[in-house]
């Protein structure tokens, strides 16, 4: 199979220069990068940082003066040359490297006419350009933070140090606040029993490679590395909800099924009822009752789609009320 063609655009005024050669280095995992670019104001005392890179990585370096104070030329030029480039036919994709939301529309347009769009920004990149790409990365999971600190000192990198900077199972520290625009787990683990259950309808098995595709088509930022992992597996065998389980040379991912746990809610929850006499309880209330003290509890994992759906699947428990103030209690004949 041929691999794809890619032209790489970058936007010097919002990106750091450190990052190019993993920049590079990532492209060739898409394909092959026939047009290399890079945009700015190579007058610019900010640009000096870029020269050298230029240079050293084949990357032709497009001037753009800055003629009026405020506003962004190089965007302009950019998208230009990015439009000029579609039109001739010469690329299956392109790769924009920046940080700035105004390449959104651009990157639309692009997938509109077919084109494939590789995002790389750095954390602060807004959430609309990251999912206008096909795939967007974080540059920051791009470059080892040991790395990192020693080229910021002025000192060579020695080689990368066995779990420095990392925590007991080898991966990388949690970022905690720093995942700003990341997609939180619990999002991703609830996408993820969506497409196991929906599998399971359809009596299909679900394998690692299928989940990671679909994540990614469906968040189009989604990267392991975003949350301290270099593994789809890893990530994964973290979620207490799901299992991974060898199918010969494939691996297979599936729910944690604990009948044991499932009985222990329902018990729970027709005492809880049962204790609020005739009226009942508020499902609301109920719902966070059982959340706290079954914390891993989530009705997907028992084949239902809303917590409603598991209390109806109760015999003795009977819901009424309105939409928005749902109740359930005890059902007649059944409260002895």
């Amino acid at each position: 199979m041929e691999d794809k063609r890619f032209a790489i655009l970058i936007d010097t005024d919002n990106i750091s220069s450190k990052y190019i050669a993993a920049i590079m280095d990532e492209m060739t995992k898409h394909g092959i990068v026939t047009y290399r670019r890079a945009y700015g104001d190579w007058t610019s005392t900010q640009a000096k940082s870029w020269k050298t890179k230029l240079a050293e990585n084949s990357i032709t370096p497009m001037q753009q003066f800055s003629n009026t104070v405020g506003k962004n030329a190089t965007d302009s030029t950019l998208i230009i040359d990015a439009m000029d480039i579609l039109y001739t036919g010469n690329v299956d994709g392109f790769c924009i490297v920046s940080s700035d939301g105004d390449f959104t529309r651009l990157a639309i347009r692009l997938r509109e006419s077919g084109m494939a769009v590789v995002g790389m920004g750095e954390e602060k990149t807004p959430r609309s350009f990251r999912t206008a790409c096909s795939q967007f990365t974080v540059l920051e999971n791009l470059i080892d933070e040991d790395e990192e600190e020693l080229q910021e000192d002025g000192k060579s990198a020695p080689g990368k140090k066995s779990g420095a900077g990392k925590g007991a199972s080898g991966k990388k520290a949690s970022k905690g606040d720093k995942e700003s625009g990341t997609i939180k787990k619990d999002v991703i683990e609830s996408a993820i029993i969506n497409i196991i259950t929906e599998n399971e309808n359809k009596d299909k098995e679900t394998g690692l490679g299928e989940i990671g595709s679909r994540l990614l088509n469906k968040y189009p930022d989604f990267d392991v590395r975003n949350y301290g992992y270099s593994l789809l597996s890893r990530f994964l065998e973290e979620i207490p909800s799901l299992k991974l389980v060898k199918n010969g040379r494939s691996i297979n991912v599936e729910l944690v099924e604990n009948r044991e746990t499932q009985a222990e809610v329902t018990d729970y929850i027709r005492k809880v009822v049962q204790d609020k006499g005739k009226k009942g309880v508020r499902v609301g209330e109920l719902s966070n009752s059982v959340h706290q003290k079954y914390t891993l509890f989530k009705p997907q994992n028992y084949g239902y789609s809303q917590f409603t759906k598991f209390l109806q699947a109760i015999p003795e428990l009977e819901l009424y009320g309105a939409a928005n103030a749902r109740m359930v209690r005890i059902a007649e004949g059944d409260d002895d």
